[in-house]
């Protein structure tokens, strides 16, 4: 069994969760979208590119971030990873009217032993890889790995944009910034008048094995290790962040 396959994304249960409750308790969600399609906007809108934007969404999810860069470009043709088979599938469903979409099941760790095999499951080049928490599930040597195989699927001039949580460097920062999430969690229950509590969650994502964070500056400099340049973290709230680079 796989250490995908041991996870709690690997249940239906857990995966449906998710995607009804995300708004409540993913801090800041609809910025970090609205901050990727503005991301988008600037540096892949008008480009002078031949024929559609080629966008990679790994660990995608029902699909949300593709549902969100159709929002300013309906054009564009994107190729959907996902260890788990409920959230491609629900991925299918939210982009069925939607032409140029490619559904690929595979895990991280799969994608990457594809890649040393010599049978690559990705044979194509993007001009955008984008990925929103799926990359803390893995650890700092896999996600070296995983970055570097980013870098070598991108286009030259190709980004990649990361929406990803961090661990802070003193667990006394670490500590305060579960209890900003907590508190924000609370804030936005009470504004959106829910009866679940989702307060417990800042605690739960600590105790939780799935997790494994890695600091910020140490993500950005296994960027700059794999070639990307102009890497920098684009925006941060406690450990929510969004960083990225170029080709």
């Amino acid at each position: 069994m796989s250490e995908f396959e041991k996870s709690e994304w690997a249940e239906a249960e857990h995966a449906n969760e998710f995607m009804e409750n995300a708004d409540i308790y993913i801090l800041e969600r609809k910025r970090l979208f609205s901050i990727l399609r503005s991301f988008y906007r600037y540096f892949l809108m008008d480009n002078e590119l031949e024929g559609p934007v080629k966008v990679l969404d790994l660990g995608c999810g029902d699909g949300a971030l593709t549902m969100e860069l159709l929002k300013e470009d309906k054009q564009i043709n994107t190729t959907l990873v996902d260890g788990s088979l409920e959230m491609l599938e629900n991925a299918r469903k939210n982009l069925k009217n939607y032409e140029g979409m490619i559904f690929v099941h595979k895990t991280f760790q799969e994608l990457l032993k594809s890649k040393l095999n010599d049978n690559d499951s990705l044979v194509d080049s993007f001009n955008l890889v984008v990925s929103s928490l799926a990359i803390h599930h893995i650890h700092f040597e896999e996600k070296k790995s995983l970055f570097q195989y980013i870098y070598n699927h991108l286009q030259p001039g190709g980004f990649f944009i990361n929406i990803e949580t961090i661990r802070a460097p003193t667990d006394e920062l670490e500590s305060w910034y579960r209890v900003l999430w907590s508190e924000w969690i609370s804030e936005n229950q009470e504004k959106l008048n829910t009866h679940k509590s989702f307060q417990h969650l800042p605690e739960q994502y600590k105790d939780n094995p799935d997790n494994n964070p890695d600091k910020l500056e140490d993500q950005l400099d296994a960027l700059k290790s794999a070639g990307f340049s102009q890497v920098d973290c684009y925006y941060k709230y406690g450990i929510f962040s969004i960083y990225g680079g170029r080709k």
